[in-house]
């Protein structure tokens, strides 16, 4: 039997059989046209090329509700109830989620509150980390950005109005004044 990867990580299985053989000595069911359809097996084991998730990856994968806008996409509005936003294409927006994360060629623009941000690609706008804000080397933030924590990678850009304390401060500060 060969093996090959599937679009999601899954190995499909196929048989060296022809497609003339029947459904139960290969494992293929036949279909009324005369195509066969290949049953997808889960592997026991990821292979070895593919590494481990990052923490805010892993945290993501554990969470419910996750959006990703795939490269050449636009989006303009409100994310609402979304735990976690991957952008690879382009967001113009205003959101209120746990994880955002920009890869390389992905561009935000808008307003956020989030509790942690890894930022590869492009931010501008209102930015405020609960908790911690990472910028990787190819990773570009402007704008008005409150943070908790900060790590920027060697290259990483940072420019704005920056102020430490992501919101827990400040809502504390807040309430003690009140």
């Amino acid at each position: 039997m060969l093996r090959s990867e599937s679009l999601f990580g899954k190995r499909e299985t196929t048989s060296t059989n022809s497609p003339f053989s029947s459904a139960s000595s290969n494992g293929n069911t036949s279909t009324p046209t005369g195509g066969n359809v290949t049953s997808v097996n889960k592997p026991a084991q990821y292979p070895s090329s593919v590494s481990t998730p990052a923490p805010a990856q892993a945290a993501a994968e554990e969470s419910g509700s996750k959006l990703t806008v795939g490269p050449n996409i636009k989006v303009k509005g409100e994310i609402e109830d979304c735990d976690t936003l991957v952008v690879e294409g382009k967001v113009q927006a205003t959101i209120n989620c746990r994880v955002v994360q920009i890869a390389e060629r992905g561009a935000f623009k808008g307003s956020a509150e989030i509790d942690l941000a890894e930022i590869r690609g492009e931010f501008d706008g209102e930015l405020t980390v609960r908790q911690k804000l990472v910028i990787y080397a190819s990773g570009k933030v402007t704008g008005k950005i409150r943070y908790g924590k900060l790590v920027i990678e060697e290259g990483g850009q940072l420019a704005g109005d920056l102020q430490v304390g992501g919101g827990h401060e400040q809502k504390e500060l807040l309430q003690k004044t009140a």
